[in-house]
């Protein structure tokens, strides 16, 4: 390559710092306020169309990799805390040219980790899990209000779901001798209840829909207690297996293998990393929750876990198991895992009421 080059991202700005690999001479700058169209300029005037930049996969580098393919330029994604790693333990004043330049170096040194780069119709899918989970938790802490607020005061418990209109009626019951300010509370929360409830609807039969059309989400459905919606999120979050070198990666990369000692790292061991991504770890935690019931083939394997440590541990035990197995179902399917959907006869629900 012609050109070798850093991109440090930031939303107000985008620091780049470049090598003319002919002359030797290092360019370095920034991008004020970038967006797609202003990249595609300062693309636009670069020297050469023979480059090779790489960035740190953080917010913000799907449109820069896909302005840079499309001038026929290579775009790399380096993984963040292992290219952070590299820089080494002697400190450094930390500046985006700094972070620019080294990303730099490691191209120029072919040492550059690389992080996967998932196609758009799998970046989607991505996106939908990722939305239906900040869903969830969203309705959760407006759930959690309510019932503190009457709990503080000392109301009656509510015995059905919030998401409900029999739930809701009892918190306005129970909720009306309460004052003023902590009613208006309780119906504000309520309000959003059903505006965020609504929009998990329209956002889970979207992955459904995806669960039952997608080769490799469908396959992993034989797995017990992976059904559509875990089956989407799980094949989109595992991506190609095929970066994985055995099934003890795919586990490191969902977040769910165990800390261990170590003589110059501050955290607990004994505990899941949680260096994946969330939505993984939450779509495989609630498929291992089905080694709970007798008809489940893990629940003796559960049982005597939980007998010995105890009821979270053995559920993450378990899904760890789904790692594995979710991996080598993939891997055994090859490049059609990763196949659009293309069901004969369906269209995809809408995302929009």
């Amino acid at each position: 390559m012609t050109i070798l080059g850093g991109l440090d991202i930031h939303r107000g700005q985008v620091t780049f710092d470049y090598v003319d690999t002919r002359s030797g001479e290092v360019f370095g700058g920034q991008i004020a306020d970038p967006h797609r169209h202003r990249f595609r300029e300062w693309l636009d005037g670069l020297p050469d169309r023979d480059c090779e930049f790489v960035m740190e996969g953080c917010t913000g580098w799907r449109y820069l990799v896909e302005e840079l393919e499309a001038a026929g330029m290579r775009a790399r994604v380096a993984d963040p805390a292992e290219a952070a790693a590299l820089k080494g333990k002697k400190k450094r004043a930390k500046t985006d040219r700094a972070d620019a330049k080294h990303l730099r170096m490691l191209l120029v040194d072919d040492r550059v980790p690389d992080s996967w780069i998932a196609p758009a119709h799998v970046d989607e899918v991505r996106a939908l899990g990722r939305l239906y989970l900040d869903l969830r938790n969203c309705r959760a802490s407006w759930n959690q209000r309510v019932h503190a607020t009457l709990f503080h005061h000392g109301a009656p418990r509510v015995s059905a779901e919030l998401f409900t209109e029999a739930g809701q009626s009892q918190a306005r019951t129970y909720g009306a001798e309460l004052p003023e300010v902590n009613r208006h509370a309780i119906e504000t929360s309520l309000t959003m209840i059903s505006s965020v409830s609504t929009e998990m609807v329209t956002t889970r039969k979207r992955l459904q829909w995806i669960g039952r059309h997608q080769i490799g989400a469908r396959a992993i459905g034989a797995v017990y207690g992976i059904g559509e919606l875990t089956g989407a999120v799980t094949w989109a979050e595992l991506g190609d297996v095929s970066r994985f070198r055995s099934s003890s990666q795919a586990v490191r990369h969902s977040g769910l293998d165990i800390t261990v000692y170590e003589s110059d790292a501050n955290r607990a061991p004994g505990r899941i990393t949680r260096q994946g991504p969330p939505a993984l770890r939450w779509a495989l935690f609630e498929a291992a929750m089905s080694a709970t019931k007798p008809a489940s083939p893990d629940h003796p394997y559960y049982q005597q876990v939980s007998k010995r440590v105890h009821h979270k541990a053995a559920v993450l035990s378990v899904a760890r198991k789904h790692a594995r197995r979710c991996y080598h179902i993939l891997k055994d399917l090859g490049p059609d895992a990763l196949a659009e959907p293309n069901p004969p006869r369906a269209t995809p629900p809408p995302l929009h009421t």
